[in-house]
């Protein structure tokens, strides 16, 4: 609905005189005071009860009525009209007459002149429509400050496209509905498709636009709504009913054999503001209509720019409609906007929308097979002039209220200061390569270009990083009797300003003419455009592209994939790429790097001391991991992730070397595994203005984090999102990879390394094949996960998404299945209890130890000390209790350094799992304070799923605490509910208690 401006009330409030419509109305005014007094007009008054207050032009009666406020209340009252309409009466100037002791009812009876004739044919009315439209916006505030901002306000385009603004004032001029002709003219117009059903105007609140046909009838009318809070819902482009009618722009087909086409009517008047008139637009991106081809194939026309949205239905109807143009032999180019913007987005953006717009329709990719057809010489675009500001048409005045004055247009600060006076000449900005100019000479990084006797050379231009920059060194040269001239300075060639001076000081340096100068200069610029254009282009490709996969590469993907024994081939090649043991934590791993393509990927972090082959472990799981979706760094910077490019993170792995080497990129790891996305403002200088500026930069996920640690205290926050893996540093585990190291000495270690590459490259391409479908676990609601900690919280989901990454790792195994919803088809892939139970078996491995109160080193070591004391008690013959030991005895008799001694024996104090005694030499000795349970039943967090094995186990001596969650508390004494099988996999909270 269209919204009358605040300041427009607020004009009429202060500008009509009260007093000059209460005399109108037949009221006679005495002065009482500061105020004026008479009888009320709106009820039976012997006594004068009506008060005026000149001053505050505002009244109010004090007798029956209790009415009172503004001029556009007394409107309201004396003609029983609305708001609005009482708005329009005094905008019109029109007094309010009411006699005297009469209170009307609704009035039935309109005040306004109609624009409108009743013995009129339909597209004669049509037309009439269309023409008050037209006089709305030029007395409208708003829709005239809308044109400016989209830099559409030429007063030429205004006038020859006759547009205009409805402001709901339609209905206000028309007669009422209850009357027989007020129920005619409106019935016509909802024919029309002007009126709705409901009696609301179609286009209320809108920027109209209509389309005239060859006769200058209105055929069609585009209507774009000029506000963006509107209801959600609410669309913003209207059209008449029914199948559009008529082509936009003709005068523009028969003029010339070259056409712009645009996707909307918004664009369409962007590039005729700018001086392109050549233009004409479709309705939408889908609305190029047999009318638009017949127009063309009628005029003639050779030649068509597409200027389409650059997204993807814009890149989608470009194509078909130069399809079906090519094939009726018209040649077609493809005018390429900014990723996700359009020539209105170009043009609002740009300082001059003109320059930016030229640059873009002489770069037009040409959409045909082969090469593009010799086309006309560029030429330089012709200067801009001012362009005037609409004049708004003056509003009739009344001879008994003080004429109001039509308010003035207020343009925003960014209005543009000039426009095209005139159209562009077409061939001089024709998308066509130069015929006859110099070829340039590009060697090393110099351009070097020749005109007669003039030499130019550009350097710099293998950095160019923009198409909004193109900052470069130019030197320009000129042989003279007493030797060379030159002149060289570095500029944006962009930059007008930059160019004007550069060709003043070259003109008086080389002794030529100013013209000659910037006629050359323009020729470097467009040559160093298109070598810019490919180097940004090219730095702008991703550089990891992978090379198209062959037949055969891509069956034996798939037959990896469709392997019964998919995880343990996938432990089996771990070890051909030359793992040593680890197939738990390799095939964890694994799963981590697939659930890159979930909505919420696992995130890893490898913690073991120094040497213990961590970085082994995280290495050899990236190799498996296609190059283009993983991203390694040794160390980051705290800020480092917000500048790595919107969507450089996107789906991919992302490994850092050490956690100490992230440690300041900590905050941002958080916020990545969490949110799945980062931002961050800030300040910088504009390119164009050299102004502080505040910049967002933001990075999308989501991304699968992999860190490598071997500090014993680690960030609590970043730790309980990851899943934690230790190395095996036991001594058969060292044994096995001294094997592995001497076997890749030999021969067959030679050989297994080519089986190693080939074997990295089979995964690689079976993980691009893996496609990133939502996963339905069916059999969510019966499992089970303990709750007697708030971490569980999101230890649960570890354990969701990893049921849910070894789904995705055999969707080739089970049917893809779809749901329509909205008009949209979903594919997706279920859960099958093979995956619930693959993932149990990891979990009950791998989340024991995140869930453990105790660190993995701390908890190695409390039971390496137990072990030591159960020796001594078996050497010595006493009780556990009576044993003491120091850190240098454990020092000697454990495979622990001192510093790890002193951290884990700290944490075992705390905890009270050992004893701290003050020794006589001074220093402490230890007892232990912890046994295992009686059972071994271990003290392990455990969650239940649907499979797995019920004597499955984390660690040994950690006794049973705590429940689980999940719908139906188990009431049974054995833990189950009653009538429900055992389930088969249990992990019990570990209790580091004492025992």
């Amino acid at each position: 609905m269209a919204r009358i401006p605040d300041a427009e009330v607020e004009r009429l409030k202060e500008q009509v005189s009260l007093v000059s419509l209460a005399e109108a109305a037949g009221v006679t005014l005495r002065k009482t005071g500061a105020d004026l007094t008479g009888c009320c007009p709106f009820h039976e008054d012997g006594t004068p009860s009506l008060v005026i207050s000149p001053a505050k032009n505002l009244w109010h009666c004090l007798g029956a009525c209790q009415a009172g406020g503004s001029v556009i209340d007394w409107v309201m009252r004396a003609e029983g009209v609305s708001f609005r309409h009482a708005v329009e009466l005094l905008r019109d100037g029109m007094p309010a007459i009411c006699p005297a002791g009469r209170a009307p009812g609704r009035s039935t009876v309109r005040k306004l002149a109609s624009p409108l004739e009743r013995d009129v044919a339909d597209d004669e009315l049509l037309g009439q429509v269309a023409d008050y439209y037209h006089r709305v916006l030029r007395e409208s505030p708003d829709a005239l400050g809308y044109l400016v901002r989209r830099k559409i306000g030429h007063p030429e385009a205004v006038e020859t496209f006759r547009l205009g603004y409805a402001d709901r004032s339609l209905g206000l001029r028309l007669p009422d509905k209850r009357r027989k002709d007020g129920a005619e003219i409106r019935g016509r117009l909802t024919g029309l498709g002007i009126f709705r059903a409901s009696g609301h105007e179609h286009f209320a609140g809108s920027l109209i636009v209509p389309v005239l046909d060859e006769n200058g009838h209105v055929a069609e009318v585009y209507g774009r709504k000029i506000r963006d809070d509107l209801r959600a819902g609410t669309p913003a482009h209207l059209y008449l009913p029914g199948p559009h009618r008529g082509v936009w722009n003709l005068a523009a087909l028969a003029a010339c054999d070259e056409i712009i086409v645009c996707e909307s009517l918004i664009d369409a008047l962007t590039f005729w503001c700018a001086g392109f008139r050549h233009v004409t637009a479709s309705y939408g991106a889908g609305g190029f209509t047999a009318g638009h081809q017949q127009a063309l194939g009628e005029h003639g026309i050779r030649r068509v720019l597409i200027a389409y949205d650059r997204d993807d239905a814009g890149d989608k109807a470009s194509a078909e409609l130069s399809a079906s143009l090519m094939a009726d032999g018209i040649e077609c180019f493809r005018i390429t906007f900014p990723a996700g913007q359009d020539a209105n987005d170009v043009a609002v953006a740009a300082r001059n929308p003109a320059d930016e717009l030229g640059r873009l329709i002489r770069s037009a990719a040409w959409m045909g097979t082969g090469p593009g057809p010799a086309r006309r010489r560029n030429a330089p675009l012709p200067p801009p002039a001012v362009a005037p500001e609409p004049e708004p048409a003056p509003g009739p005045a009344a001879d008994s209220v003080p004429a109001v004055p039509a308010p003035e247009p207020s343009a925003p600060a960014s209005a543009p200061s000039a426009a095209p006076a005139g159209p562009v000449d077409v061939a001089a900005v024709s998308p066509a390569p130069v015929v006859g100019e110099p070829v340039p000479e590009v060697t090393g990084r110099e351009v070097v270009l020749a005109f007669g006797e003039r030499r130019w050379r550009v350097r710099g231009l293998e950095r160019a990083s923009s198409f909004d920059v193109l900052r470069v060194n130019v030197m320009c040269s000129a042989p003279e009797a007493d030797g060379p001239r030159f002149h060289v300075d570095t500029l944006d060639l962009y930059s007008a300003r930059a160019r004007a001076v550069f060709i003043a000081a070259a003109a008086a340096e080389l002794g030529l003419d100013g013209d000659v100068v910037k006629r050359d200069l323009g020729r470097v610029l467009l040559a160093c455009e298109r070598l810019a254009d490919e180097a940004v282009t090219a730095a702008q490709a991703p550089q990891d592209e992978p090379e198209p996969m062959s037949d055969a590469d891509r069956q034996a993907a798939l037959n990896l994939l469709r392997d019964p024994d998919l995880a343990g081939r996938i432990v089996s090649d771990f070890a051909k790429a030359g793992m040593a043991g680890e197939a738990v934590n390799c095939l964890t791993g694994y799963l981590a790097g697939v659930s890159r393509k979930l909505p919420r990927p696992l995130a890893v972090i490898v913690q073991s001391t120094s040497a213990a082959g961590k970085s082994a472990l995280m290495d050899a799981v990236l190799a498996f991991v296609p190059a283009e979706d993983r991203v390694r760094f040794s160390a980051m910077t705290g800020q480092s992730l917000f500048y790595m490019g919107e969507s450089d993170l996107a789906h991919k792995v992302l490994a850092v070397a050490e956690e100490e080497g992230a440690e300041r990129a900590a905050y941002a790891l958080k916020l990545l595994s969490s949110d799945g996305e980062l931002s961050i403002a800030s300040t910088g200088k504009d390119t164009l203005s050299g102004r502080l500026v505040t910049h967002t930069y933001t990075v999308t996920g989501p991304a699968a984090i992999f860190l490598t640690t071997t500090a014993i205290d680690v960030d609590e926050e970043l730790l309980n999102r990851c899943l934690v893996l230790t190395v095996d540093e036991g001594r058969e585990q060292t044994r096995a990879i001294h094997g592995r190291q001497r076997a890749a000495q030999t021969l067959d270690g030679l050989l297994a390394g080519i089986e190693r590459d080939q074997v990295l490259a089979l995964h690689q391409n079976a993980q691009r094949l893996i496609e990133p479908l939502p996963v339905v676990n069916p059999h969510a609601g019966s499992l089970r996960f303990a709750d007697t900690a708030v971490r569980t919280r999101r230890d649960h989901v570890k354990y969701l998404t990893l049921i849910a990454a070894v789904t995705l790792l055999h969707q080739h195994q089970r049917q893809v299945k779809t749901v329509t919803r909205g008009g949209s088809v979903i594919r997706y892939v279920e859960t099958a209890r093979a995956d619930i139970e693959l993932a149990d078996r990891l979990a009950a491995e791998v989340l024991s130890r995140s869930l453990d109160e105790l660190p993995p080193g701390t908890r190695r070591l409390l039971e390496a000390v137990h072990g030591y004391v159960a020796r001594r008690c078996e050497a010595e013959r006493v009780d556990a209790d009576l044993v003491r030991f120091t850190r240098r005895q454990l020092r000697e008799a454990l495979p622990f350094g001192d510093t790890q001694l002193k951290v884990h024996l700290a944490r075992l104090a705390d905890y009270e799992l050992v004893i701290a005694h003050r020794a006589e030499s001074g220093g402490f000795c230890y007892q232990l304070a912890w046994q295992p349970s009686a059972d071994g039943s271990g003290d392990a967090v455990t969650t239940t799923g649907r499979s797995g094995s019920q004597g499955l186990r984390s660690a040994l001596g950690r006794g049973l605490a705590g429940g689980w969650s999940a719908p139906g508390r188990p009431t049974s004494g054995d833990g189950e509910r009653p009538g429900q099988q055992p389930s088969q996999c249990r992990w019990r909270q570990r209790s580091p208690g004492k025992h």
